[in-house]
């Protein structure tokens, strides 16, 4: 029932004011929000309460017996050099390169791939403690100019800079208010197009990052090189939808500019078509004209498409309209009514991902059971050429130009920390190379194994789980076992290298395991749907399931188990401690969307409607309501069902800095959590630790440093070892 191990005696809370008199009526059901105050970053009641809570949490962190020899090994193993895919342009390739310790990775470039990289760009000269994050980039078609996007403290807001990439010297340009966008040069080199936000009304001594103001208005605009910002070329604006989300790009003869309307984060899109040429004096001579001349190609959100390469007119498109696992089709723009298929959906595999190659053939992604499988197509026709032999795992990325026959694909998997190869399609068999491999020191592969289950669900659907382990595990249930799910968005979760996952399988002996539950996209966009809106319930079902699987095969118990998920998976963690307090003895929650009825109102929020709903609609409300966990935390010790004598030891994590999800879901829950199981409760049986760690000068997880992931997994993860009681193994 719970940890054995965690802190026995009751810990001291800071006790936060409740206001009582704030109540909200959801469709006739009135509902307290008693912590309300918390969603004002600025007021000084919750710094106040910030640093109660960090000190509570740093006096609890002090007592977890493995957490310097954690920092210490952690440090250790971090320090070993990775290398990510290289890339073309003109006549150049980049790539990025961490040593070993590197706050950040570094940007190189070299003639040709036989010579040693010149730095190009180091992020890590940019702050002193590696707050400031490279987060998006392109170099020009001629690789004459770099456009960068750098961001500060973890926010997504980013401000775009050029370097010219022969002199290595930054220019005058720099553009603010950058968010969620691409970069995408003219063919000219002349300037790029991206998509910001209308800068906010008041910006003196401003944080930016710490707001929680909703961002409405996404925008497209064109800039030339050299010019302010002010004077960039506005080139979509529909105030009439103020949350949709844009993305823009060239496509890849220069030609047309491509744009995706997107329904927040559902997987729909609208497409429309500019064709640059068309207009009379060029970009310069639209100023001020307002929206471009776009052709609506797309005009509902009825599915998603994404457009993989044209030839001028002709146009093919991955889609998933009447296809879950989505296929390929064509159409002409002369006659847009017309759709050719010409790769069919599978019967069991998603098309993950499709990139032209070698003019007229394609690089097929499927993903197979949670695996990836490499194929080559024909362009034009979708007959296979050659399938590619890789290892199980992931395919981390792939770098390909249509008008190459070479390209570039990294692999790696829960025990290999990356291969990266080079293949060749001159030949009528592909030739194959390993350009790089990334080895880690003192790493012993050999001695772990990662298997693939399938686990029964509550309603009876077969839910994988991989399960990492050393292969002398002895399966009597005693092992520290660390579970992970996420859940969502049509997310797929595949096998993955992290040295984090090697050190607590070494030193602390943890089985670590990764649920696909449904709402990702492991198996297309039925399985995403059989997570979300009014399924939701069906994700935390399935990883519940597979906790119990992981304890009835002998594994661990729950006094072992400890839960851990992020964002998406932090709603999940939430709801299953709130569901099974009995089933799990440590829990991670990192940045979770825990107020399920407020969550719309903050920053990108209203972008996640279509994932889960709105309280302002009657029906969403009586689905949230039910497994908000803000709204569902009970005592479980009066819960007869349950027979739980309290909630496991709970982390919640959040950042000052944090601007998807920001922090007052992470304070919210904590508060109530706090109040409900220990400082409103006389001799309360919750002597499991509650706590939150939040840390100053970081944001939901893209560009944080390497330091920063050392600290927050020492921390983790001592914690985690102290209340699974999992010793030190020298």
């Amino acid at each position: 029932m719970g940890s054995e191990y965690g802190v026995r005696k009751p810990l001291q809370y800071p006790v936060a004011r409740r206001d009582d008199s704030v109540v909200d009526n959801y469709h006739g059901m009135a509902i307290s929000d008693p912590y309300r105050w918390l969603e004002d970053p600025n007021a000084e009641e919750v710094k106040e309460f910030v640093e109660k809570q960090k000190k509570l949490t740093e006096s609890v962190l002090g007592n977890c017996d493995s957490r310097e020899r954690l920092r210490e090994r952690l440090t250790k193993s971090f320090d070993y050099p990775r290398y990510g895919c290289p890339f073309r342009k003109g006549n150049k390739y980049f790539y990025f390169h961490n040593p070993g310790l590197h706050p950040h990775p570094i940007l190189y470039m070299q003639e040709s791939l036989d010579e040693e990289g010149d730095v190009l760009l180091d992020p890590n000269v940019l702050s002193h403690d590696g707050t400031v994050a490279l987060r998006g980039f392109e170099v020009s078609h001629d690789a004459k100019y770099l456009a960068y996007g750098l961001s500060s403290s973890g926010s997504d807001w980013l401000t775009i800079q050029v370097m010219s990439v022969d002199q290595k010297t930054i220019e005058p340009d720099k553009l603010s208010w950058v968010k969620f966008s691409w970069i995408s040069w003219t063919h000219d080199s002349k300037g790029f197009f991206y998509c910001r936000y209308p800068a906010p009304k008041e910006t003196e001594n401003m944080d930016v990052g710490t707001e929680v103001n909703v961002n409405h208005n996404h925008q497209l605009y064109y800039h030339f090189l050299g010019s302010k910002q002010s004077e960039d070329i506005l080139c979509w604006n529909n105030l009439e939808n103020p949350t949709h989300i844009l993305e823009a790009r060239l496509a890849d003869d220069g030609k047309y500019l491509l744009l995706n309307i997107c329904k927040g984060a559902a997987r729909v899109n609208k497409f429309y078509c500019c064709d640059l040429s068309t207009l009379p004096n060029g970009l310069e001579g639209h100023r001020g004209k307002g929206n471009l001349p776009f052709v609506k190609v797309i005009d509902d959100f009825e599915a998603f498409y994404e457009s993989i390469a044209n030839d001028d007119t002709m146009f093919t498109f991955l889609t998933n309209k009447n296809a879950p696992r989505y296929k390929l089709v064509r159409l002409d723009l002369k006659n847009p009514s017309i759709w050719t298929e010409i790769l069919r959906e599978s019967e069991k595999d998603v098309i993950e991902s499709v990139l032209p190659i070698h003019e007229n053939q394609m690089i097929v992604s499927y993903l197979s059971d949670c695996k990836h499988v490499l194929q080559i197509r024909d362009l034009e026709r979708g007959d296979l050429l050659h399938t590619l032999p890789i290892d199980i795992g992931s395919v981390d990325y792939i770098s390909a130009r249509r008008q190459d026959s070479v390209f570039f694909v990294k692999l790696s998997s829960f025990i290999t920390p990356g291969v990266v190869y080079e293949y060749d399609l001159k030949a009528r068999v592909p030739k194959m190379r390993v350009l790089r491999e990334i080895v880690v020191p003192g790493f012993n592969h050999a001695a772990y194994q990662a298997n693939q289950v399938f686990v029964r669900s509550k309603d009876g659907t077969h839910i994988p789980l991989f399960i990492v382990a050393r292969k002398d595990i002895v399966l009597d249930g005693s092992h520290p076992c660390l579970l992970y799910g996420y859940g969502g968005y049509g997310v797929s979760l595949t096998p993955s290298f992290d040295i984090t996952r090697v050190v607590l399988a070494r030193y602390l002996g943890v089985v670590f395991c990764v649920a696909n539950i449904r709402g990702g996209g492991e198996y297309g966009e039925e399985w995403h749907q059989a997570g979300s809106l009014a399924n939701k319930q069906n994700s935390f079902d399935d990883f519940i399931s597979s906790a119990e699987y992981l304890v009835s095969t002998g594994y661990t118990n729950p006094s072992k188990l400890c839960i851990e998920g992020g964002s998406n998976g932090g709603i999940l963690i939430g709801a299953c401690i709130n569901q099974r307090p009995d089933l799990f003895g440590c829990a991670l929650a990192h940045a979770g969307v825990m107020d399920m009825l407020r969550y719309h109102k903050f920053t990108i929020g209203h972008a996640w409607v279509p994932e889960f709903g709105c309280s302002d609609e009657e029906v969403d409300f009586h689905h949230l309501i039910k497994y908000s966990p803000l709204h569902n935390v009970k005592r479980p010790w009066e819960d007869y069902p349950i027979r739980a004598t309290q909630y496991p030891s709970t982390m919640l994590l959040t950042a000052d800095h944090d601007d998807r999800v920001v922090p007052l879901h992470t304070l919210k829950l904590l508060s109530t959590m706090q109040h409900e199981l220990c400082t409103s409760v006389k001799n309360s049986p919750q002597t499991n630790p509650i706590i939150a760690r939040i840390s100053t000068k970081a944001g939901h997880g893209c560009g944080t440093s390497t330091q920063k992931r050392i600290d927050e997994s020492v921390d983790c993860y001592s914690f985690m070892a102290q209340a699974l009681g999992a010793s030190w193994i020298d």
